[in-house]
């Protein structure tokens, strides 16, 4: 049997546990972080399982999240191949939930997760071709193709935007060491750990912004350019760049390097939406950003160009707490 080829293999897996009372942030729900932790290990264990290598982390995209997981749910985490390039996987994960005491399950999460199988040198090696065999499965491939054009749109246009102290948002920097509990299997950061720093960063900078507590409803674009390693100095800064109805739209830049060089080089870049919450947890408007500077208006620009990507995007939409004045108020506009 040829291994290069084969589908006659586990291509999916399902993680199952209780979420701990550690899992709770201020919000008093689990941490949008802790779930993206979540989805990177069982995304990694089906990567791993169908490549039969070392994997990582390149690219997470268009992560909504619904419903708040509580402390003590029964939380299911499944990951499942449903495309695969020559050394790429794209693997759809889905985070379930439901209470114990009660019945039903809910679902908190779905998103998509691209990971890339390297070899021993840390290069790009092939992994066997994915057949999908059920209809779901098929349905699943073709969206994941669907989306290869948009993410391309999602990456360039987050490529050519500048940042510098031009601006003058509302901005936080986070900086710190990568301790020896955040090391994943193969040695060097986690990108569960990276996708949570990501998230409180977010978090911090909409709550000073808006003063309030904030939670995280989208991050998108969460793009992995070189690993993070154990014992260098990590620097996570978040800006904010657009403000809708009620969405706080922060981008998050996550650099790294050797404290002893003082050299950072980029190692992640993404764009997460926050939205204030009142003493019930309800969604409330948010005060509007206006842009000053030209770098203000570039990136107020950028945020309004990623909104209309995805919401053009095959099934895509916009929330209504994400989508600007003149889109709230237009009956043909379509929200959530």
């Amino acid at each position: 049997m040829d291994a290069a080829t084969s589908t006659d293999r586990a291509y999916q897996i399902t993680l199952r546990f209780l979420a701990a009372p550690m899992d709770v942030g201020l919000s008093g729900t689990v941490e949008a972080g802790t779930i993206l932790e979540w989805v990177d290990k069982a995304a990694y264990a089906a990567a791993v399982g169908w490549a039969s290598s070392y994997c990582v982390t390149a690219y997470v995209g268009n992560i909504h999240f619904a419903d708040p997981v509580n402390s003590g749910d029964l939380v299911e985490v499944t990951s499942s191949i449903v495309y695969t390039g020559t050394s790429s996987m794209h693997v759809y994960t889905e985070v379930s939930f439901r209470d114990l005491r009660g019945t039903g399950t809910r679902t908190s999460t779905t998103c998509l997760v691209i990971f890339v199988a390297v070899d021993d040198a840390g290069k790009p090696r092939a992994v066997p071709a994915f057949t999908p065999r059920t209809a779901v499965e098929h349905e699943r491939r073709e969206r994941a193709l669907a989306r290869i054009e948009i993410r391309e749109a999602i990456v360039a246009e987050m490529k050519g935007q500048t940042y510098t102290q031009a601006g003058t948002a509302e901005r936080i920097t986070l900086r710190f060491l990568a301790e020896p509990t955040d090391v994943n299997w193969g040695g060097k950061v986690h990108g569960g750990i990276v996708m949570k720093w990501i998230d409180q960063a977010a978090a911090l900078c909409a709550a000073r912004y808006c003063g309030r507590d904030a939670v995280a409803v989208f991050s998108g674009g969460i793009r992995f350019y070189r690993p993070l390693f154990i014992g260098h100095l990590v620097e996570v800064e978040a800006r904010l760049v657009y403000t809708g109805s009620k969405g706080m739209h922060i981008a998050v830049h996550v650099r790294s390097g050797d404290p002893k060089t003082g050299q950072l080089e980029l190692t992640t870049y993404c764009l997460t939406v926050m939205v204030a919450r009142d003493e019930t947890g309800t969604a409330v408007p948010v005060p509007v950003w206006q842009p000053v500077s030209a770098e203000d208006h570039a990136l107020w620009e950028h945020a309004r160009a990623l909104l209309s990507i995805r919401a053009n995007s095959p099934g895509g939409y916009t929330p209504t707490h994400l989508g600007t004045t003149e889109q709230r108020s237009n009956p043909d506009f379509s929200g959530a």
